[in-house]
Protein backbone atom coordinates (compact mmCIF):
# COMPACT_ATOMS: atom_id res chain seq x y z
CA UNK A 1 0.00 0.00 0.00
CA UNK A 2 1.46 3.35 -1.03
CA UNK A 3 0.73 6.63 0.64
CA UNK A 4 -0.03 9.43 -1.79
CA UNK A 5 -0.12 12.32 0.71
CA UNK A 6 2.42 13.65 3.15
CA UNK A 7 0.16 13.15 6.16
CA UNK A 8 0.11 16.92 6.71
CA UNK A 9 -3.38 18.39 6.14
CA UNK A 10 -3.54 20.79 3.22
CA UNK A 11 -3.83 24.40 4.30
CA UNK A 12 -2.58 23.78 7.84
CA UNK A 13 0.73 25.50 7.04
CA UNK A 14 -0.90 28.94 7.11
CA UNK A 15 -2.40 28.24 10.52
CA UNK A 16 1.01 27.19 11.86
CA UNK A 17 2.64 30.31 10.40
CA UNK A 18 -0.08 32.49 11.91
CA UNK A 19 0.40 30.83 15.30
CA UNK A 20 4.16 31.38 15.15
CA UNK A 21 3.58 35.06 14.36
CA UNK A 22 1.11 35.29 17.26
CA UNK A 23 3.67 33.79 19.65
CA UNK A 24 6.38 36.18 18.44
CA UNK A 25 4.03 39.12 18.94
CA UNK A 26 3.10 37.72 22.35
CA UNK A 27 6.75 37.50 23.37
CA UNK A 28 7.36 41.06 22.18
CA UNK A 29 4.26 42.21 24.07
CA UNK A 30 5.55 40.42 27.16
CA UNK A 31 8.96 42.04 26.83
CA UNK A 32 7.39 45.49 26.58
CA UNK A 33 5.32 44.83 29.71
CA UNK A 34 8.28 43.04 31.36
CA UNK A 35 6.29 39.83 31.77
CA UNK A 36 7.05 37.26 29.08
CA UNK A 37 4.75 34.67 30.67
CA UNK A 38 1.78 37.00 30.28
CA UNK A 39 2.67 37.47 26.62
CA UNK A 40 2.93 33.71 26.08
CA UNK A 41 -0.42 33.05 27.78
CA UNK A 42 -2.12 35.73 25.70
CA UNK A 43 -0.48 34.37 22.54
CA UNK A 44 -1.67 30.83 23.37
CA UNK A 45 -5.23 32.07 23.88
CA UNK A 46 -5.10 34.05 20.63
CA UNK A 47 -3.68 31.00 18.84
CA UNK A 48 -6.67 28.88 19.90
CA UNK A 49 -9.02 31.58 18.61
CA UNK A 50 -6.98 31.74 15.41
CA UNK A 51 -7.35 27.96 14.99
CA UNK A 52 -11.12 28.09 15.46
CA UNK A 53 -11.55 31.00 13.05
CA UNK A 54 -9.17 29.50 10.47
CA UNK A 55 -10.82 26.09 10.46
CA UNK A 56 -14.24 27.71 10.31
CA UNK A 57 -13.27 29.74 7.27
CA UNK A 58 -11.82 26.65 5.58
CA UNK A 59 -15.10 24.83 6.18
CA UNK A 60 -17.06 27.75 4.73
CA UNK A 61 -19.07 28.16 7.94
CA UNK A 62 -18.23 31.79 8.67
CA UNK A 63 -21.22 33.60 10.09
CA UNK A 64 -23.52 30.59 10.04
CA UNK A 65 -26.51 31.02 12.33
CA UNK A 66 -28.18 27.66 12.89
CA UNK A 67 -31.22 28.04 15.14
CA UNK A 68 -30.98 24.40 16.33
CA UNK A 69 -27.24 24.26 17.08
CA UNK A 70 -26.47 27.88 17.92
CA UNK A 71 -24.16 30.35 16.27
CA UNK A 72 -20.87 29.09 14.85
CA UNK A 73 -17.73 31.19 14.56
Amino acid sequence: MTQTGTGWPRGRTYWVLGSVVLFIVGILFGLVWQNVWLGLILAAAASVGWLIAYESSRGRNVGVNDEDNGIQL
